[in-house]
């Protein structure tokens, strides 16, 4: 699939990352001069060298969580308007196995799995995420992103 918009002006990507029916989550540091101190947070984060939405979403949770998660795991995308750029939020489905291989990376307090309705519940969870979420859980169409070519 190629995207209708290439995301030329996105300026960032997170990644749901489910693990069985749990999602790994992040803590973030409890540090008031960055965004959402000590809040938990999805893989991902900005673009950098001109990759493409999916690829930033890829590399940061690689970065973040040191799994290599293949592109054709990601099930849904959508991309979110944003004044500093667009935003995007993909979802993968990985293996419970996959739990072992997590390792916190060197932003975090800590990752945990947290189920979606753990998620949602969490006093500091980040709202624009769990809403994110809830429309991939509720059905809602995702748009179309780019795929690898075919091997």
């Amino acid at each position: 699939m190629n995207m209708q918009n290439s995301g030329v002006d996105f300026h960032g990507a997170k990644l749901a990352l489910f693990v069985g029916d749990a999602l790994a989550v992040i803590l973030r540091d409890d540090n008031p001069e960055i965004p959402w101190p000590n809040h938990w947070d999805m893989p991902g984060g900005g673009r950098e060298d001109g990759e493409t939405p999916l690829h930033c979403a890829l590399r940061e949770t690689h970065e973040e969580l040191g799994v290599q998660i293949d592109p054709d795991e990601v099930v849904w995308g959508k991309r979110f308007d944003h004044p500093s750029g667009d935003k995007w939020f993909f979802v993968a489905h990985l293996p419970v196995t996959l739990e072992g291989e997590i390792e916190l990376g060197d932003e975090g307090q800590m990752w945990r799995l947290m189920t979606p309705k753990e998620y949602f519940e969490a006093p500091n969870n980040i709202g624009r995420f769990a809403d994110r979420l809830g429309l991939y859980l509720a059905g809602f169409a995702g748009d179309l992103f780019e795929r690898p070519p075919a091997k």
